[in-house]
């Protein structure tokens, strides 16, 4: 079968457009003190055009060097800034230092959703070795999974062993620094922890894209977070005794609804709540 042909039925899609993995990762990281920075000072009555341009001028990350600066920027607008509302609304959270591990869970959702080679390797590999009672992640093994899928044509180019060795180092070390693993040199899967306030911004965000109640208990964004559906309905009533949402399920029929009509407006209401 042609290259060409594998690689279209490669493409996952992830966020809102489908994309094929990318080496991304080898210099991105989960870049939690640079993204707080950023948003700190984020002016949500501004563009966003005009906001990369007041970071640039202001050398708001503190960066020596621009082409440094310039390659956080390139991350930032790829997990944070292909909706115009997640930018504002991520800055409402941190500006009003709502917990500071929901934010850092609402950046990885974030982050993981707009980078399909993260996203699947949560979801491919972790997960299912996770529901297996498996916690130490093998090198080894990750680095097979990565070169069978380059080979059947799922990456931009097909990568070398130098090039798969550091995608490698920098997806576990990125999956560690945003909590999903742990350790220094070997790496285990982390006790699966999810905040109630994060738990209720994916929940809203995701509304926004299922309007189904009862299928959006099933997406598989929830499996970052190694959550089946029972941990999912857990949570929504948990939410909905704390008054963060509304959540009734009958049967088959399911409703959801939320105080707040936009995600800006429903992280106020998050950041109210926490603090």
């Amino acid at each position: 079968m042609p290259n060409a042909t594998l690689k279209r039925r490669a493409r996952t899609t992830v966020g809102r457009s489908p994309t094929l993995f990318t080496t991304k990762i080898i210099k991105a990281g989960a870049l939690l003190p640079d993204t707080k920075a950023l948003l700190s000072c984020w002016d949500p009555g501004q563009p966003v055009a005009e906001n990369l341009r007041q970071i640039r001028c202001r050398n708001l990350l503190g960066k020596t060097s621009r082409s440094r600066a310039e390659a956080i920027l390139a991350i930032f607008r790829q997990r944070y800034l292909y909706e115009e509302s997640v930018a504002k609304a991520l800055a409402h959270l941190v500006r009003n230092r709502c917990n500071g591990s929901s934010v850092d869970r609402i950046l990885y959702f974030h982050a993981a959703r707009a980078d399909a080679l993260l996203f699947n390797v949560v979801l491919e590999m972790l997960v299912p070795q996770w529901t297996r009672g498996v916690t130490l992640v093998s090198v080894t093994e990750v680095h097979r999974t990565l070169r069978q899928w380059s080979i059947a044509g799922k990456t931009t180019t097909v990568w070398s062993d130098a090039t798969l060795r550091r995608v490698v180092q920098g997806l576990l070390s990125t999956l560690r620094d945003f909590g999903v693993l742990q350790g220094a040199v070997n790496k285990r899967i982390a006790p699966a922890y999810l905040p109630l306030q994060a738990f209720c911004y994916i929940a809203f965000y995701l509304k926004q894209q299922q309007a189904s109640g009862a299928k959006l208990l099933d997406m598989a964004d929830w499996k970052l977070f190694f959550l089946p559906r029972e941990g999912v309905e857990r949570f929504m009533v948990d939410a909905h005794q704390h008054d963060l949402l509304e959540y009734h399920a009958a049967g088959s029929v399911t409703r959801l609804s939320f105080p707040a009509a936009t995600l800006e407006e429903y992280a106020d209401v998050l950041a109210r709540a926490a603090n």
